[in-house]
């Protein structure tokens, strides 16, 4: 593994070096993932009083090492923490308190559940890790032997014992039984790798030299360049959300679903031995939280929720305490045909799995390789998984986000309605999918939750293509903004252009239909029931001159919509619209369209944008916010309903 470490890029002082130090191992995945491993540095500081206090900086819960920065680290008095290792029990509440309590800035992050076993190291620096390189070789059967066949005696070897004051209290018998002076690194059975030194870059250099040295004996056992994976045949868009729907139904909640089919891993789920090797346990107990203790091999969900039931019963007797059960729907699935598909609340969550779950097909290869990929025991697995600090924080957890776990398409989704409808959703918690013919649409939000494409509605091909690949990342639909329109320049009909009238028709009408069409078979198994709202315009029941194309083609579209109420309630997707007016913040109104439409109306432009009846302002948001409502459950028993956001129209009341 390449040093990339720069006394240039260091930074100042022993924080500002662990912090710096801690980012280089956070930026290799094959170290640390999503929040993983920890580091600290131990310094003198004068408090308030100016007297000096030994202070041991260790990285805070919830930060990542690949980004964190001096203020991720929680500053503990280093004498009441070494206090705290001389007691002979601590609980994990007892201990996070206590941890809390010796803080000097009650304002820090809540420190590491590992704080302990830092401060008892007699070392100013530390860092752990999960290296995937490490953790092949203790999980073999003889992962003990092969440690200390690697290494010799340079590292101290530690049996697996549970994250919290219980491992920092083993560390401490084998340091006092077996660390020398030349020990650089303790090596934690099915866990990982904490190096020390007398600073950061010591103990990042011996992070380094020992994960070297295993990379070396893994590279002994490379096999020949793999085979491509055989070719198999792409599951179709109907087929993942219907297995969405059955996890979901799991799960209890609706679930996101993502697929994912790259070489690697389409040759890891076509090996022969895959339902073997894949349910033996995930690389370390700690990656239980994000994967669940073995994936779903296969597509028989109900069948493995009834496993996890039963794993979940075998070890609650055995703990003898009250425990809240996990739903127990898998947050892997593998399958020869489908690839790997990543499950979780959020598309964040998808994405997290995924990649832990990558390192995890690289562990377990070149554990076989060893002679035999061994984890920790179920015994352990269901200990962290059920871990008190865990349930804690599901007994704090809030209620869910009004669309969490659903997906939300959006036409038109670059600018105006559609993009306030896009944002809208995905602040109450829904995964969105923007299509405009802007590019903008790229751009309209941020984070995994969104994936904008450049999609040409009026082109069939098109999109059926970018709606399979928004299932692939998402799992399926369960509600569609028909936002996409245009408005051609207006002309009385004695004028009317027939390119524009065709035009207006194919984006306005046209395409709605394609929509509908091609997203039905997804929304008849959304988990909660499919909704779709159209945007139409207050021109449908209030038409005026010199807009015929645009008032026939909104007109069509809502009866269009009305029909489709009545054909796919008894699929349990509701079907509604929205007919906004005077929303001037949209694409459709240029200065030159407004300017000519209020001539129209023998109104000035101001007079205009307020000529409803509350003499109140129509924005995107307004009908954005009608849209949220309409999607949600106040409206559940509501379809083909036609709902004005206009102000208020005398020509419609």
């Amino acid at each position: 593994m390449r040093n990339r470490w720069s006394d240039a890029d260091a930074g100042d002082g022993p924080l500002g070096q662990c912090a710096y130090g801690s980012r280089l191992i956070g930026g290799e995945p094959t170290l640390v993932l999503h929040g993983g491993g920890n580091t600290s540095v131990k310094a003198e500081i004068a408090d308030v009083t100016g007297a000096p206090v030994e202070v041991l900086y260790v990285k805070g819960s919830g930060h990542d090492l690949a980004s964190i920065g001096p203020e991720g680290f929680a500053p503990l008095r280093l004498a009441r923490l070494r206090e705290l290792l001389t007691v002979t029990a601590l609980s994990d509440a007892q201990m996070v308190n206590e941890l809390r309590c010796a803080l000097l800035d009650a304002s820090a992050p809540d420190p590491s559940v590992e704080a302990l076993l830092h401060a008892m190291l007699p070392h100013r620096a530390v860092q752990h890790s999960h290296a995937d390189a490490i953790l092949t070789l203790t999980n073999l059967a003889d992962g003990e032997a092969v440690i200390r066949d690697v290494f010799g005696d340079d590292v101290a070897i530690v049996p697996y014992v549970m994250p919290g004051f219980d491992l920092a209290v083993r560390c401490a018998e084998v340091w006092r039984d077996r660390a020398h002076a030349g020990t650089i690194g303790l090596v934690l059975l099915n866990h990982g790798l904490f190096t020390f030194g007398d600073d950061t870059r010591e103990a990042y250099e011996r992070h380094l030299d020992l994960i070297t040295r295993a990379e070396r004996r893994l590279a002994e056992h490379n096999a020949p360049a793999p085979a491509p994976a055989p070719a198999r045949a792409r599951p179709t868009s109907a087929e993942l959300a219907l297995l969405r729907r059955e996890i979901s139904e799991a799960a209890g909640r609706p679930m996101i679903v993502a697929r994912h089919a790259d070489e690697d891993t389409a040759r890891f789920v076509a090996r022969a031995d895959l339902a073997e090797v894949a349910t033996r346990g995930p690389a370390t107990p700690d990656h239980v939280i994000r994967t669940k203790r073995v994936p779903l091999v296969g597509r028989d969900v109900a069948g493995y929720a009834d496993r996890y039931r039963e794993y979940f019963e075998r070890h609650h007797r055995r703990r003898g305490t009250e425990l809240k059960p996990l739903d127990p729907a898998p947050r892997i699935v593998l399958d020869p045909d489908l690839g790997m598909l990543t499950v979780g609340g959020s598309a964040k969550d998808t994405d997290v799995a995924r990649d832990i779950y990558r390192h995890t097909m690289d562990v377990i290869t070149a554990g076989e390789r060893l002679g035999g990929y061994r984890p920790a025991s179920e015994e352990h697995i269901f200990d962290l998984e059920y871990w008190d600090l865990e349930q804690a924080k599901l007994r704090r957890a809030g209620a869910p986000q009004a669309f969490a776990g659903e997906v939300a398409l959006v036409t038109g989704a670059a600018s105006g309605i559609g993009r306030a409808c896009a944002r809208a959703l995905a602040a109450a918690g829904a995964s969105v999918v923007g299509w405009d013919l802007d590019a903008g649409v790229t751009r309209t939000l941020p984070g995994a939750g969104y994936l904008g494409q450049v999609v040409d509605v009026t082109d069939r091909a098109a999109v059926e293509s970018a709606l399979r690949a928004a299932v692939e990342r998402f799992g399926g639909l369960d509600m569609v903004v028909a936002s996409a329109g245009v408005f051609k320049a207006g002309a009385p009909i004695s004028a009317l252009d027939a390119d524009a009238w065709r035009t207006s028709m194919a984006v306005n009408v046209d395409s709605v239909a394609v929509l509908f069409r091609e997203t039905h078979p997804l929304l008849a198994l959304a988990p909660r029931g499919g909704r779709v709202v159209v945007i139409a315009s207050r021109n449908v029941p209030a038409p005026g001159p010199g807009a015929a194309a645009y008032s026939a083609s909104k007109a069509a579209v809502t009866q269009l919509s009305r029909v489709a109420a009545l054909e796919w309630a008894a699929d349990g997707i509701r079907v509604n619209v929205v007919h906004p007016d005077a929303v001037f913040d949209t694409g459709l109104w240029t200065e030159e369209v407004l300017a000519k439409r209020a001539a129209d109306y023998g109104m000035t432009v101001e007079e205009y944008k307020r000529r409803n009846l509350l003499r109140t302002e129509v924005s995107s948001t307004t009908v954005a916010q009608a849209v949220t409502r309409l999607c949600s459950d106040d409206f559940a028993a509501t379809t083909g309903a036609q709902i004005p956001v206009d102000g208020g129209s005398e020509r419609v009341v």
